[in-house]
């Protein structure tokens, strides 16, 4: 089916946020066999989103809307929509209820403002909206559908996964389609293309390839009249493409880095600590994000300046010149890291995050160790990029090696 995405938000226009419910629309898509044509956005002017409503709803089988739903008068979605089908708006006394029941279990009194929130058309039904005060909006008339969803992500996923998704597989049908994605590091998009290229001209199975913050992922998607049959083909090409990229395949699907490593350490009975710079507690950070991480994470020491540095145990001799940025430095903090926080294995991390350029160490180089008593691992990147996202690709490079070092114990 013919699908369009309609992003509603002046805030958007103006670079304000961020528009990633149409990218996360988009990538689920093909996992309901749903072919993505067109994104729109359009800022909360009714003439100009009837305008683009109208197109949509003439060219597309499926128009999804984000944004648009709240209490206020430039929230103007459904107004949109009744205009565009020439229907008319009207207080549902059901999700009126609902409203008012809502804002009295949190001892307020509903703004009568709230109240256009409990409107629906004729062709529309309301889903439901645990998460806020705006419900959407399941639209059906000649044949099309219109799915208007609230503009917050964490309101538009769920109402995705649990309203729109299941309605709308009742009425696709036809084949099943299955995914699978495989998620790598140390691959540049453009040299994994290059490795994986007889495998991205078949279209069943099909293949995606997505840079992220956690590296590069592969989205295989596989279509069969059974489940058997595509899972047969997602398997066969799974196989093929784990031949090509080995260990650089860390996780797949819903994995996270910091997931695993949890893992790996609780099946080993090992604890973690870490002794940052360039990171500057970003690592510790991502590592405590997983519930129950107190089970195997010791702590983690801040050391930014060299005195500190030398205050927690790494060893002068191993401070050039030129400032903590050598592998000796990030060796001698993964010990200090280890000793000072009783942990099983540490891990130092240190480089150059910029502006300047020191003598010979360009601004991106990163040094990683990792000691584990009798296993000691160094490792050194350079990743050329702005501050912010080297401290993430270099906290999730910590991450990608201490995997690594883990496993080859096993």
């Amino acid at each position: 089916m013919r699908a369009e995405i309609v992003s509603v938000g002046t805030e958007i226009l103006l670079g304000e946020i961020t528009d990633t419910n149409s990218a996360f629309l988009a990538g689920q898509f093909p996992l309901l066999g749903i072919d993505l044509y067109n994104i729109s956005t359009v800022g909360d002017n009714l003439n100009r989103l009837s305008e683009i409503l109208r197109r949509a709803w003439d060219r597309s089988d499926l128009v999804f809307t984000t944004g648009g739903l709240g209490p206020t008068e430039d929230d103007l979605t459904r107004e949109a929509i009744a205009h565009t089908l020439r229907e008319e708006m009207k207080v549902d006394p059901d999700l009126e209820k609902w409203l008012r029941d809502f804002f009295a279990s949190r001892s307020y009194a509903m703004p009568e403002r709230n109240l256009k929130q409990a409107t629906l058309i004729p062709s529309a039904k309301a889903l439901p909206n645990p998460r806020g005060t705006a419900p959407g909006w399941w639209v059906e008339k000649e044949g099309k559908i219109i799915i208007a969803m609230p503009g917050p992500p964490m309101e538009m996923n769920y109402m995705w996964q649990n309203e729109a998704v299941p309605r709308l597989k009742s009425r696709l049908g036809g084949d099943i389609i299955l995914s699978r994605t495989l998620k790598t590091f140390g691959i540049g998009e453009g040299s994994l293309d290059e490795m994986i290229s007889p495998h991205l001209g078949t279209s069943n199975p099909s293949i995606g390839v997505y840079t992220r913050m956690d590296g590069v992922h592969l989205r295989i998607t596989a279509k069969a009249q059974s489940r058997d049959e595509a899972q047969g083909l997602l398997a066969g090409k799974e196989a093929s493409i784990r031949e090509i990229l080995g260990g650089n395949i860390w996780g797949v699907d819903e994995e996270s880095l910091p997931s695993l490593i949890g893992d790996l350490l609780i099946s080993r009975r090992l604890s973690l600590a870490t002794m940052e710079s360039l990171t500057g507690g970003l690592l510790a950070n991502i590592i405590t994000d997983v519930p129950g991480s107190s089970a195997y994470f010791k702590g983690g020491l801040v050391a930014y300046s060299n005195e500190l540095k030398i205050a927690f145990g790494v060893d002068p001799q191993t401070i050039d010149r030129h400032g903590a940025v050598s592998p000796q430095t990030a060796e001698a903090m993964a010990r200090a890291a280890r000793e000072k926080l009783g942990g099983d294995v540490g891990i130092g991390v240190t480089g150059v995050a910029g502006p300047a350029e020191l003598e010979g160490r360009q601004t991106g180089t990163v040094h990683i160790a990792i000691d584990a008593g009798t296993k000691r691992a160094s490792f050194n990147h350079n990743y050329p990029f702005p501050r912010l996202r080297l401290k993430l690709i270099t906290a999730t490079a910590c991450l990608f090696r201490l995997r690594e070092v883990l496993q080859s114990q096993d």
